[in-house]
């Protein structure tokens, strides 16, 4: 498995605006081989930025490549920043991660 993020230092007071733009947009990434899951991450809050991380699961490092060159990626960040600028300090960061070790809950153990 695959694990692509990227950071955001979201700039204080614009959190629900940034958190909107997320779960309005149009991702495309259930259309793609290889995609397992989607998460939007919330951390901890700084006098200057709360930082956030997007994060992708896929089966490999190549379908998440796969994803980036796609039409599906060209028009899931059409969008990106024409609408209305996203509340950020700076540019998102980057990080890939290949999966080296899983540990999933055993089946009939409650939650």
């Amino acid at each position: 498995m695959y694990i692509a993020m990227n950071r955001f230092r979201v700039t204080p007071g614009q959190e629900a605006e940034f958190e909107t733009v997320w779960r309005t947009r149009e991702s495309y990434l259930s259309d793609m081989g290889g995609f397992v899951a989607f998460h939007l991450l919330r951390g901890a809050s700084h006098e200057d930025h709360t930082l956030y991380s997007s994060h992708t699961v896929w089966e490999t490092k190549a379908d998440f490549e796969a994803w980036t060159k796609s039409d599906a990626f060209r028009k899931a960040h059409a969008r990106a920043g024409n609408t209305r600028p996203l509340p950020i300090a700076g540019h998102p960061q980057f990080e890939g991660f290949e999966v080296v070790l899983e540990e999933l809950r055993r089946p009939g153990v409650a939650a």
